[in-house]
């Protein structure tokens, strides 16, 4: 007779159990959806460099795109000034590229904020309404979302993570594409776009030379490059 009351109690405690585990696991794919969230700024749309970051796997999940940055977007893209026609288009080609990526979900959607003007604002409101970060290169978009406690991916600060780090003395081989603003000073290019002022190198404008590096200095818009060219080298 106990044993039979043993298997009824154990045929109810384990549907119970069974809906307790499956909350569980329901509540923790809810918290890791909205944790992976993404809001994309314009900025870095334009940008282009976040469609060979979520191709390369280093952005996962969900990323939001507002209809009021698509419609900003769409304002750029015909535009009647050459330049800003091209980065809007180019923008809304780095969307397709986007969607393409089979690790992220690009979803667009309609939530807007009347009563707020600026759409950098526009933006923080939202990733906070999501608990969502926000994808951008923009500088004072990045400073405003910190200090509401919006967490902030800035795609220049990853660019600056994965540059080369040059040390002094090291040697680089380099292209001298212009003069400098200093006498005699030359400018180079890494591949990832640091610039590298040169002294002595004015007069190797047009041509690849071995510089010294004489210090690596971090800024705000990234990290610059000093070299030298040793000796007379012609």
């Amino acid at each position: 007779m106990q044993e039979k009351y043993f298997y009824l109690l154990l045929g109810a405690v384990i549907p119970f159990i069974i809906v307790i585990i499956q909350f569980i696991i329901y509540k923790g794919k809810i918290k890791r959806k909205t944790l992976s969230l993404k809001v994309l700024d314009t900025s870095a749309i334009i940008d282009g460099r976040i469609a060979d970051i979520c191709e390369g796997g280093f952005i996962e999940g969900t990323i939001i795109l507002p209809r009021f940055i698509l419609q900003e977007l769409q304002h750029i893209a015909d535009s009647g000034d050459n330049l800003k026609r091209s980065k809007g288009r180019r923008g809304l080609d780095v969307i397709n590229s986007i969607k393409k990526c089979s690790n992220v979900e690009v979803k667009i959607i309609e939530k807007d904020y009347p009563e707020i003007k600026q759409v950098d604002e526009k933006l923080v409101a939202l990733a906070k309404e999501l608990n969502a970060k926000i994808i951008t290169n923009d500088y004072n978009l990045n400073k405003v979302a910190e200090i509401q406690n919006v967490k902030v991916l800035n795609i220049n600060d990853l660019s600056n993570a994965i540059k080369p780090i040059f040390l002094p003395g090291e040697r680089i081989n380099i292209k001298i594409m212009k003069e400098g603003k200093e006498k005699d000073q030359g400018v180079a290019y890494l591949n990832d776009g640091t610039m590298i002022v040169v002294d002595n190198a004015k007069r190797f404008i047009g041509k690849r030379v071995e510089a010294v590096v004489t210090n690596v200095l971090q800024t705000d818009a990234g990290r610059l490059i000093f070299a030298k060219v040793e000796g007379n080298r012609r």
